[in-house]
């Protein structure tokens, strides 16, 4: 069940405790070869840890998780670690030209079949 929030969000609170779940995502990533913080599955569990120490540290200042403050410090820490890891973008190209061309001319041949087809069938109608 949802929690009603009764007291006003303490940010310098949560501002002033914040740094320590930093500090002890630093130190679980210090176990992580920096040459696998882009592989999600390396730190999965130190990842978890720290989002719950942001969102305990947030819901003891009496504010909401996520904040734009909360947000703010887990956006710097994924600078921190996480800068060097970008998406490679697939390079799409087009087949070759023999696929291409029989791609294209399969759908076509069907589609003038069909008509064929149906023109056909369609004047003999009396016998059908």
């Amino acid at each position: 069940g949802a929690r009603q929030q009764t007291e006003l969000c303490n940010e310098s609170l949560m501002l002033e405790k914040l740094p320590a779940c930093g500090k002890s995502f630093e130190e679980m990533m210090k176990k992580v070869d920096s040459k696998k913080w882009c592989n999600l599955t390396e730190f999965i569990m130190y990842y978890d840890n720290f989002t719950q120490c942001t969102e305990r540290e947030a819901n003891n200042a009496s504010c909401f998780w996520p904040n734009p403050l909360a947000e703010g410090f887990i956006t710097a820490i994924h600078k921190q670690f996480f800068s060097n890891c970008t998406s490679e973008k697939v390079h799409w190209e087009d087949p070759p030209d023999e696929i291409l061309i029989t791609l294209i001319l399969i759908p076509v041949m069907l589609t003038c079949t069909m008509i064929t087809l149906v023109v056909w069938c369609s004047k003999r109608s009396d016998i059908l």
